[in-house]
């Protein structure tokens, strides 16, 4: 949900707010994308030790509240909105925050479901960060706990089985549950507008 509304909040400024350098610094706000998750780990991990937040739940979330995947996902789909019902927002006296949620949200739910699935199956699939962060059994994601299990029940393939069915049963229901939004997101980026 953070990501969702952090995303959402910088492609509308990207999107719909010119100011000067704004070009510039969304091409350099995407050429972070270029810079590999591994890299970033370290200097993200010694951070959070000096803020105290290792081995805490505040460490796996808060890294993760903000992507410029999302952000760039969510431009290109605010800018496919006519700019004609901003000027009429604008026009009746609403402010740019009104404007964002009262007309870019809800016309958004498409992307923001896209988002979403995204979202979520990257940080309940993610195992690298969390094998980093976490050190105690009762805080483990379900990936790094299923590691675990593993080399506790190494020849029980029937319960490593079971675990992974229960590990997919999560994400199953998050695509099921707005797959309708995905698929309106998908036919509407074949119209033109």
């Amino acid at each position: 949900m953070g990501q969702l509304f952090l995303c959402s909040l910088a492609a509308y400024v990207f999107a719909r707010l010119k100011f000067p350098g704004h070009d510039t610094l969304f091409l350099l706000y995407l050429a972070t994308l270029m810079v590999p998750e591994q890299v970033r780990m370290i200097p993200l991990f010694i951070i959070l030790k000096k803020l105290g937040w290792l081995n805490t739940y505040r460490g796996l979330i808060v890294p993760g509240l903000f992507s410029v995947f999302g952000t760039f996902l969510l431009k290109q789909f605010f800018q496919n909105i006519p700019m004609s019902l901003q000027d009429a927002a604008t026009i009746d006296g609403a402010g740019r925050l009104r404007i964002f949620f009262s007309i870019i949200l809800p016309l958004s739910k498409p992307a923001l479901a896209t988002l979403a699935i995204f979202t979520f199956m990257f940080t309940w699939n993610q195992f690298l960060w969390p094998l980093i962060i976490i050190f105690t059994e009762e805080i483990k994601t379900l990936t790094v706990g299923l590691t675990s299990f593993q080399s506790y029940y190494l020849n029980k393939y029937n319960l490593l089985m079971a675990g992974a069915t229960l590990a997919i049963m999560p994400v199953m229901i998050v695509f099921l549950s707005m797959q309708r939004y995905f698929v309106q997101g998908i036919t509407l980026t074949g119209l033109k507008r």
